[in-house]
């Protein structure tokens, strides 16, 4: 049975508000979920973009988790000094990026570093870049499943651009990165037959890559919302990221994964400026905004209300019961969209059993930490 009030704060009077708190114990418990689901450590490269910590990081690794996937230069930086030995920045490199990605595998030469390629130009330029250090690029090449943002279509272009990364000298394709972020059915069946239908052509050119000669390229495949279907597949390396923390969007519609909510905000009450309403100091910078007004926090300890509007530093509400609350009172809230959320804090509140015990640095939030 789980806990009715788990996330209150003992002395909520010593942390100012907006502010993030994420519940240690809880993050602990969706990493041996995610564990349990693919059923070996080795199987999973984690996504770091949601959380952006390094402790989180160290947390996995001491699970047994060694290899993990990032968006962003600094996110790689933060995982090499957090002791991670295998990283993928799932992203294709410009030139400048690609320069700072080479400074970091120059800083960190025992950690295992690759990157993304979707074109021959891309690939070219890497494969010039690491000649001149004489050093090898390791890249995956980034296929297209459906969700038409990057990577390549899998057809006869994929296999083609295969063969070419073979041939250039200081490149080394280590297999294939899929991310099918636009396959969210809220019916597991449905999402299953979807994943399927999407990666049989990529099955079809992986047995001509064979075919020619190779071996079965490694394939990273999905996020969350896949995850436990990827699961399923036994070759495939699963990278899923948002079930670390957890967030409203993902819990409404992935019922069948068990995951706890591990990061919530909290908010104070500022104003009452009409009857019905109350105001909150949640603004657009304190909570991820791209979605509807609705969709932005679900409150826990708040009923019978609805988010009216919102601006930079202010949310406002209207409450049936809002005579009961008082200017000062503290709301508990989980974000519908959590990555996006943490990007917008310095610092996490480390919670256990209602008590603060630590502050963590969301040091992956930078553009830049120092490469």
């Amino acid at each position: 049975m789980k806990e009715r009030n788990w996330y209150e704060l003992n002395d909520p009077e010593e942390i100012d508000s907006p502010a993030l708190l994420v519940y240690k114990n809880r993050v602990a418990l969706n990493i041996q979920t995610m564990i349990n689901i693919v059923g070996e450590t080795e199987r999973l490269v984690p996504h770091v973009k949601t959380h952006k910590m390094a402790e989180i990081v160290k947390m996995q690794i001491d699970a047994g988790i060694s290899k993990f996937k990032c968006a962003t230069i600094a996110e790689a930086e933060m995982l090499a000094e957090a002791g991670a030995k295998n990283i993928l920045l799932a992203y294709q490199l410009n030139f400048s990026k690609a320069k700072r990605f080479l400074s970091l595998i120059k800083k960190f030469s025992g950690i295992k570093f690759s990157s993304l390629v979707d074109n021959i130009s891309s690939a070219e330029m890497l494969n010039n870049l690491f000649a001149n250090e004489k050093l090898f690029a390791n890249v995956y090449i980034d296929v297209d499943a459906g969700m038409h943002r990057t990577g390549i279509e899998p057809d006869e272009k994929l296999f083609d651009l295969y063969l070419t990364l073979d041939k250039f000298p200081n490149i080394d394709c280590k297999g294939l990165h899929i991310y099918d972020g636009h396959i969210r059915d809220e019916n597991f069946e449905l999402r299953k037959q979807r994943v399927k239908e999407a990666f049989a052509p990529v099955n079809d050119i992986i047995e001509k890559i064979k075919s020619a000669g190779f071996p079965k390229p490694k394939v990273i495949a999905g996020g969350t919302p896949t995850f436990n279907v990827h699961a399923l597949h036994k070759e495939e390396y699963c990278s899923p990221g948002t079930c670390l923390l957890w967030d409203y969007g993902y819990d409404s519609l992935l019922a069948e994964q068990p995951f706890e909510f591990a990061a919530v905000l909290i908010t104070r009450v500022i104003s009452k400026p009409a009857k019905g309403l109350i105001t909150t100091d949640l603004g657009h910078k304190s909570v991820a905004a791209e979605n509807p007004v609705s969709k932005r926090i679900f409150f826990l300890n708040l009923t019978d209300y609805e988010v009216k509007s919102q601006s930079e530093e202010h949310l406002v509400i209207e409450v049936k019961d809002a005579d009961k609350i008082k200017v000062g009172d503290l709301l508990y809230g989980i974000p519908y969209h959590i990555c996006p959320t943490v990007a917008l804090y310095d610092e996490a509140n480390i919670i256990e059993k209602g008590n603060v015990v630590d502050q963590w640095n969301i040091i992956a939030r930078k553009k830049k930490i120092s490469i």
